[in-house]
């Protein structure tokens, strides 16, 4: 990684559009499909550690959602956030991938998290393996036990088929949603939740 971002003072602008290193020599939409699978490979991983460790307090404030819909996929605690976008994005440029390119991809996630979160019951169909859909993330956030700790993948269903964490029945459908948690209805409760003892 260059010593500084900083040459005389301005940003380097050939390190901000094409980063550096091997991943700077490949044409921006190749850094942009490499960082996607490689984010998201990070992003499953985070996923499942929020679920599975002290973090759950701040990860359960997103599933205390009991109706979920687009806007669930911003109902997050701020360290929750804060982590897994730190977490997503500094090994990436760390690579030296382009912050360019990062900044290219960041709205299709975000597309992506809005959609997998709408009160939609669809999948791809036959490529329902190959990219999540509202029917995925569903199974994710139902509160049913046998879906528990399931589907933690935001883009490619693969991390959880090769993990063994992947839930798709095709004869039914998720009913209810939430978490056994006891997250408060109000903002401010939400925020100090994770902080409370348990």
């Amino acid at each position: 990684m260059p010593v500084a971002l900083l040459a005389y003072g301005k940003l380097d602008r050939e390190l901000l559009l094409n980063g550096f290193g091997p991943a700077s020599r490949l044409p921006v939409w190749q850094q942009g499909a490499l960082m996607l699978i490689i984010a998201d490979f990070i992003g499953y991983w985070m996923h499942r550690w929020f679920h599975g460790s002290r973090l759950w307090r701040f990860h359960a404030v997103h599933h205390s959602s009991v109706d979920l819909d687009w806007l669930s996929a911003v109902r997050l605690h701020p360290v929750n956030d804060a982590v897994m976008r730190i977490a997503g994005a500094v090994p990436l440029l760390a690579l030296g991938f382009s912050p360019a390119a990062l900044a290219g991809i960041a709205p299709v996630l975000t597309l992506m998290a809005i959609l997998v979160h709408a009160n939609l019951d669809w999948d791809w169909g036959p490529l329902r393996w190959a990219v999540v859909s509202p029917r995925f993330h569903r199974w994710h956030h139902t509160d049913e036990a046998n879906a528990r700790d399931k589907n933690f993948a935001g883009l490619l269903p693969l991390w959880d088929i090769l993990f063994g964490t992947y839930y798709m029945p095709r004869d039914r459908v998720p009913q209810q949603f939430g978490t056994a948690s006891p997250v408060p209805a109000g903002l401010i409760g939400q925020m100090l939740f994770p902080f409370r003892r348990a």
